[in-house]
């Protein structure tokens, strides 16, 4: 019979790594609807506004409420909400945990109305400040009108966390669709239908955000309600209400410091010039689509699992999913990582160089993009390691790295951005990031022998040579299609709707020949959705 352990059946090994594989495969598809609306979302703004001081102005505006979701969301409160909820829905089943998310919902509401107002009186003074560029003057205009977007995100980002651990991870994923959609809708189509200037465009996507958020919030507090969850306002204090507090503290300030990183290296760009600002974002934008649909998703799939290993004390079955995790995160990040150094003046091409963006645009963003890729298997890493520490209760460790990072990341910006512009700024964070994540594995394997990744050595050989293979491959491709003479457009297309696929055909095969591990594991997930699928389709009238 099977045992269960905090919603995860533990049949065997191989069904184990199974079922979380399908789980990861279920983000990664969710998460793929939410980051192809996030691209056309991204593709229809700089078609509108190009790399103009308006869409710089928004692009550095809506950083401000994103810096908050990390900080309060995503970041500090899901690495505190995960472990604290999971240890009462153990001990005192769903009621506590419902009673628990109250109290955090009651406090997070509260903050972040508090945020919003001291944003406001910030935003004010900058307006009120006199011989500032005009681009200034936008931006603090814009996170006037954007910033209330934080009180709905936060608040979603505690229901994800609590979903997670309740095994609802679809949900959650899915929340991005929400905002990319009404992003869409009302800057494609009342935004091109009513505004007559860029200005009035521009309202018009602020609106998308705010309606965006507030339906982020609503879906997963539906989804709790349905699962019986019901709403109550509650300040008064509890042990576990502290707990979450106290590991939140460390947690903030990590958070803290990686966002104000991201924040600096866009106030940096955007103090260059108009454009910087927007090319650093987009060239960002590309690299998260990955990101996004894989390291997260595993991680979110991942974290929960081992933070239930880590409360058994089951340090070795901890070891064993946090390296299967690492490899699936690597064994997408550096083959998309190349991928896009090769391909990426197509991509960018394909997707973006239209309307107000032109092909000088394109040959701006290119180098960006590059270094943004060479740092993208770092970033997976971080993503997992940090996780490791919060599954151990430990906010304190990733803290002091993240400030070391933010210092030598602030100290190599203001250096090279004198020499190489918005590159240099591209440069310095994947430096600071790459050193941040070595040190933070070997500070995890002294605190916990079983979670070394000594170990995988031989099947990152494996990936490493099935990239080189799939390298090969598409720079060859490209250069034949480049022989060509075509159009530059019909290149891009042929390269990206050609290459891509065919050469993830050949890494997968190379893969399943070097006998990379967990192959099997993959075979029966694709196999049992397969199932799913036709079952699924039959069960249709």
């Amino acid at each position: 019979m099977p045992i269960e352990t905090g919603g995860f059946e533990i049949i065997s090994k191989g069904q184990n790594m199974s079922k979380n594989l399908e789980r990861i495969g279920l983000v990664a598809g969710s998460t793929v609807v939410s980051r192809v609306l996030g691209l056309i979302r991204d593709i229809l703004t700089t078609a509108v506004f190009g790399v103009s001081a308006l869409n710089s102005a928004f692009v550095t505006a809506f950083t401000f409420p994103n810096l908050f979701r990390r900080l309060l969301g995503e970041g500090a409160l899901t690495a505190a909400v995960v472990p604290t909820v999971s240890d009462e829905l153990e001990s005192s089943g769903k009621e506590g945990a419902f009673s628990l998310l109250n109290k955090v919902f009651s406090w997070l509401l509260l903050v972040t109305a508090f945020l919003v107002f001291l944003a406001m009186l910030v935003a004010w003074g900058v307006k009120a400040y006199p011989g500032l560029e005009e681009r200034w003057y936008l931006g603090a205009e814009l996170t006037q009108i954007l910033f209330p977007y934080v009180v709905f995100i936060c608040l979603a980002a505690a229901f994800a966390a609590v979903l997670n651990v309740m095994n609802c991870f679809v949900i959650p994923a899915l929340s991005a669709v929400w905002l990319n959609a009404s992003i869409i809708l009302f800057l494609g189509g009342f935004g091109m239908w009513l505004g007559g200037s860029s200005y009035e465009k521009m309202m018009w996507l602020c609106i998308g955000v705010l309606v965006g958020g507030f339906f982020q919030c609503m879906v997963p507090a539906l989804t709790l309600y349905k699962r019986g969850w019901r709403l109550r306002f509650d300040l008064r204090p509890s042990d576990r209400l502290r707990e979450i507090g106290r590991l939140m503290l460390p947690g903030l300030f990590g958070a803290a410091i990686f966002q104000i990183n991201i924040l600096t290296s866009r106030a940096l760009a955007f103090a260059l010039d108009e454009a910087s600002a927007t090319l650093l974002y987009l060239a960002n934008r590309l690299i998260e689509m990955p990101l996004g649909i894989f390291a997260i998703a595993i991680s979110t799939v991942v974290f929960p699992l081992i933070t239930k290993q880590a409360g058994r004390q089951d340090f070795t079955a901890m070891g064993s999913s946090y390296r299967k995790g690492l490899l699936l995160t690597l064994v997408i990040s550096i083959p998309a990582a190349l991928g896009l150094i090769i391909l990426g003046e197509p991509i960018v091409r394909l997707l973006f160089e239209r309307g107000a963006f032109s092909g000088s645009n394109t040959i701006q963003i290119k180098p960006i993009l590059t270094i943004f890729a060479l740092g993208m298997p770092f970033y997976s890493f971080a993503i997992l390691v940090t996780k490791a520490f919060y599954s151990l209760k430990d906010m304190t460790t990733p803290a002091r790295l993240a400030g070391m990072g933010f210092v030598l990341n602030l100290v190599l910006s203001l250096v090279l951005m004198r020499f190489y512009g918005t590159v240099g700024l591209a440069v310095a964070s994947n430096v600071a990031i790459a050193i941040q994540v070595v040190v933070l594995q070997c500070l995890l394997s002294r605190k916990e022998s079983d979670l070394r990744v000594v170990t995988l050595w031989r099947q990152l050989l494996k990936v490493i040579m099935a990239t080189l293979a799939m390298a090969l491959f598409v720079w060859f491709g490209r250069e034949m299609i480049l022989l060509q003479g075509w159009g530059s457009l019909i290149v891009s297309w042929v390269s990206v709707c050609l290459l891509i696929p065919l050469g993830v055909l050949i890494y997968v095969v190379v893969l399943w020949v070097l006998q990379i591990e967990g192959r099997k594991a993959a075979w029966e997930t694709v196999h049992r959705l397969w199932r799913s699928l036709l079952r699924a389709k039959k069960e249709v009238p």
